[in-house]
């Protein structure tokens, strides 16, 4: 099964893109966040073409996260629960079983600037779905948090840590949010297969910075033991940050014998 997940920073603008990605990399599950789109302009009409079924939580020009698949879409909950109406209105969280496996499309608030409302939002935030986890899910079980978390867990993952320590992504506290889901017992797949730094899937789209390699590493395939147990082979594809109208993300891709 190979599950990926994708900030495609606006899928009207980049569903090309996506439909190319989709052709070659062949992804079981896609997640995908920052669609940017309302449910009813969702295409899900061309995934459906494409052999996805998919599910969607958008509430227009902002935020928005999907899931796609080829094996399955079950027990769909957007937000933290479908009983709450704020957690679907900033569209930033959604649930399915696909495959057997529990899956979410997770897009953290970027929390803009350390000691802002919009910082301590984020870590409420992230409290939250640490707190949605621990109440509902079961690390014995499979699961898969996908996502855009806004968090470059340490230092390798930052081109230069001394250019952004004090900042928004890599403060102490928005570190510890990450953690504290690892602690439970959630693992980074992809840190968990490849150790060195500078290993990035977003770049500025000011000053060249994909280019010249500044990037930070904010993009995150977290599982179960019995799902990280089985990853066999991980990527960010470079490829698709390349050529026109790419997003300023590059997906995520991680395979799991299941």
């Amino acid at each position: 099964m190979r599950i990926a997940t994708w900030n495609v920073n606006s899928l009207k603008v980049r569903m090309p893109r996506v439909e190319e990605w989709l052709g070659y990399a062949r992804p079981d599950i896609l997640c995908l966040q920052e669609t940017k789109l309302s449910d009813s302009a969702f295409p899900s009409l061309a995934f459906a073409g494409l052999g996805y079924e998919s599910v969607h939580c958008g509430q227009g020009q902002w935020n928005g996260v999907a899931i796609l698949s080829r094996v399955g879409v079950e027990a769909v909950v957007a937000g933290f629960s479908d009983q709450a109406t704020d957690e679907t209105v900033e569209a930033r969280l959604l649930w399915a079983t696909c495959g057997g496996v529990r899956v979410a499309s997770v897009y953290v608030p970027n929390g803009r600037s350390v000691g802002s409302e919009h910082y301590e939002a984020k870590l409420a935030w992230l409290d939250r779905l640490r707190r949605h986890i621990e109440t509902a899910c079961d690390p014995a079980d499979p699961l898969a948090v996908c996502g855009d978390f806004n968090v470059a867990p340490d230092d390798r993952d930052v081109w230069d840590p001394t250019k952004l320590h004090g900042g928004t992504h890599v403060s102490p506290p928005e570190r510890d949010a990450v953690a504290a889901l690892n602690r439970w017992g959630l693992v980074d797949v992809f840190r968990r297969r490849y150790d060195d730094d500078r290993l990035y899937s977003w770049w500025d789209y000011r000053a060249g910075d994909f280019h010249q390699h500044r990037g930070l590493r904010i993009d995150l395939v977290l599982a179960t033991p019995p799902l990280a147990d089985r990853a066999t082979y991980a990527l960010i594809d470079r490829f698709a940050r390349k050529g026109k109208l790419p997003s300023d993300h590059a997906p995520l891709l991680v395979d799991f014998e299941v």
